[in-house]
């Protein structure tokens, strides 16, 4: 009876053991593809932050529709090897219309010995996919340099012409008005200190 006790109690040990490799090796995947999906949000926050001097060309980067240059798996690799795991598979994937990495990894540590047969050192694999998501949507005609008041129809007098007022060289645009997960934001485009970070633009979220 002795004998049976222990051997239930070294099977329940093997099993916990099994769960904090899967669990860790689950961690690692999960914060490899998160990675990976920030550093395409830095990439699409510094995209728009560029893109305010040209007008109109800061909304694909808004809605993280720009091509990005950037290493994702990378950072994925990076990550994962923060938690003790090797990156073995990274695809760009879209879900739901949002751009994102789906990631593969294996854990360097394992279950170790074990009296359970068939149980000794088993790694765990685990996958997770995240995606970079906007948050904003800009009012229309925002950013694009006309006034509802008609401003603008004063170019007759010289008065439109930008040399007066010193806004020659600037974005050409105007403020923008952005409407952030039911939250008004407002980024006036020649501010050479804005007042934004990219996770008020973009979340990055995993996904099944």
């Amino acid at each position: 009876m002795i004998a049976g006790l222990l051997f239930l109690a070294f099977a329940f040990f093997a099993v916990a053991q099994a769960a904090t490799v899967r669990n860790g090796g689950q961690t690692a995947a999960d914060a490899a593809a998160l990675g990976a999906a920030r550093d395409d949000r830095d990439l699409l926050f510094d995209g728009f932050v560029d893109a305010l001097s040209k007008e109109g060309e800061w909304r694909d980067w808004l809605d993280a529709l720009a091509p990005l240059p950037g290493d994702g798996c990378g950072e994925a690799a990076r990550f994962a090897d923060r938690n003790r795991s090797d990156l073995v598979t990274c695809d760009p994937t879209t879900r739901a219309g949002d751009n994102g990495y789906t990631v593969g990894v294996e854990t360097r540590f394992d279950t170790g010995d074990t009296f359970v047969p068939g149980a000794d050192h088993k790694k765990a694999h685990a996958t997770a996919t995240a995606v970079v998501k906007s948050r904003c949507t800009a009012e229309t005609g925002t950013g694009d340099g006309s006034e509802e008041d008609g401003a603008g129809d004063e170019s007759e007098d010289g008065a439109g012409d930008g040399s007066e007022d010193g806004s020659e060289g600037g974005s050409g645009g105007g403020e923008i008005e952005l409407t952030c997960d039911d939250e008004n934001l407002t980024i006036d485009p020649d501010d050479e200190d804005l007042d934004v970070e990219p996770s008020d633009l973009f979340s990055v979220v995993l996904v099944e």
